[in-house]
């Protein structure tokens, strides 16, 4: 706190565009019969992204299954859909406490961390602040060869609420603030575990915080797992030795901003090309049944498949607020024109998925992927999801890739 930021011009152009992106997809979302819809898919997007930065690889079709799965109660075999579905739901219940001008404490970090990692292996540490010190690549044993060493843990709780201080602050624009906030957040690492994921979250918490995403979340972190090396040097940038008024500093400040403003940018248009194809999809549906009544089972169940795209008879019912038999012939007329498949979910149960919305979905993840934003131009920069290996454990399997350092 107190430190006097400079933009270049360049880098105040950035910054200015990435604000009117966000904010010109968050208006358009609130004007749309879709929003929620469209504010689940980039949830559910910007969620799995998180973890896949952090090794957890899981396919978007994989994952939707998963997740009815548990919506039936079916115990899951599939560790890592579990854990990223844990980050969906600590997303979502973390964005939905943050409140257009009210304060981010130490205390929303914590119990997003606390329900991120509750009921996984990691358990003993949520919610929990560091007490020995940890490091980034390198050894297992010591940080002699560490890419990176944070603070000693005796720091950690002073310079978390100093950091909490800074977003509550509105003297920067919202995404250079977001920006420094995430940099700041990964360079104290105040977590045995999670560090990431809860860093990526805080960049949320800013701009929801700031009203400048009130609607959606820019899918920041795919772009950012697809730049990784520029996103590491980034960071490795804004992390300067010496008088923070020095050129170094401010060079390293700049550079970091302009990436994460412009991977902002970037995820805004990608998800704005998802949008449209996902309207598409429903008008070729219209126009495949015929005469559907507004209002009825089926014209709410065509609304809805864009952010629900893997359903059960009983989560279409309360989706969309229709009796069970009304919602049950809905999806047979879906069947009968194949705008749904029936596919199973755990040991007993049917559920049906809508194939288009899915490949959509799928599209959008391998356009993220790659650098220039599309794979005709260049290839995807980093693994797409494959399925883990299973194993008696229920353990990931090599598949599951690391994309970036692992964070200790």
């Amino acid at each position: 706190m107190g430190r006097r930021i400079v933009f270049d011009g360049d880098v105040a152009a950035d910054v200015t565009d990435a604000e009117t992106a966000i904010a010109r997809l968050d208006m358009m979302a609130t004007a749309l019969v879709d929003t929620e819809a469209l504010a689940r898919i980039l949830l559910r997007a910007e969620s799995v992204a998180s973890s896949r930065i952090e090794g957890l690889e899981v396919g978007p079709r994989r994952l939707l299954r998963a997740e009815v799965a548990q919506q039936l109660g079916e115990q899951s075999s599939d560790v890592t859909a579990s854990e990223i579905l844990a980050n969906i739901d600590a997303m979502a219940t973390a964005i939905s406490g943050i409140v257009p001008g009210a304060p981010i404490t130490v205390d929303h970090l914590l119990a997003f961390h606390r329900r991120l990692l509750s009921g996984t292996r990691l358990e003993d540490h949520a919610g929990r602040i560091r007490a020995v010190q940890n490091w980034i690549g390198g050894s297992d044993y010591n940080p002699c060869s560490a890419a990176f060493v944070p603070p000693p843990p005796e720091l950690v709780p002073g310079l978390l609420g100093d950091l909490c201080r800074f977003c509550n602050d509105d003297s920067l624009p919202a995404v250079a603030q977001a920006a420094l906030a995430h940099a700041q957040f990964e360079t104290i690492h105040p977590f045995a575990d999670g560090n990431g994921r809860t860093g990526r979250a805080l960049i949320h918490f800013v701009l929801r915080r700031r009203g400048l995403a009130q609607c959606i979340l820019p899918p920041v972190s795919l772009v950012l797992a697809t730049w990784a090396g520029d996103y590491i040097g980034g960071l490795t940038a804004s992390r300067y030795r010496g008088r923070a008024g020095s050129r170094e500093a401010h060079q390293g400040t700049n550079l970091w901003i302009a990436r994460f403003a412009g991977a902002c940018t970037r995820a805004v248009s990608d998800a704005s090309s998802f949008e449209r194809r996902a309207q598409e999809i429903e008008t070729q549906w219209r126009e495949r049944l015929g005469r559907v009544r507004a209002q009825s089972a089926t014209d709410l169940l065509l609304r809805s498949l864009t952010g629900a795209p893997v359903i059960t008879t009983n989560s279409a019912a309360e989706l969309i607020g229709r009796s069970f038999p009304q919602t049950s012939e809905a999806i047979e007329r879906l069947l009968d024109t194949e705008i749904l498949r029936q596919v199973n979910a755990g040991k007993r149960n049917r559920a049906f998925e809508a194939p288009a919305i899915i490949e959509a979905f799928t599209t959008l993840e391998r356009q993220l992927a790659s650098p220039q934003g599309d794979t005709r131009a260049s290839k995807p920069a980093r693994p797409r999801p494959a399925p883990a290996m299973k194993s008696s454990q229920g353990c990931r399997g090599p598949d599951d890739r690391l994309t970036l350092p692992r964070h200790r």
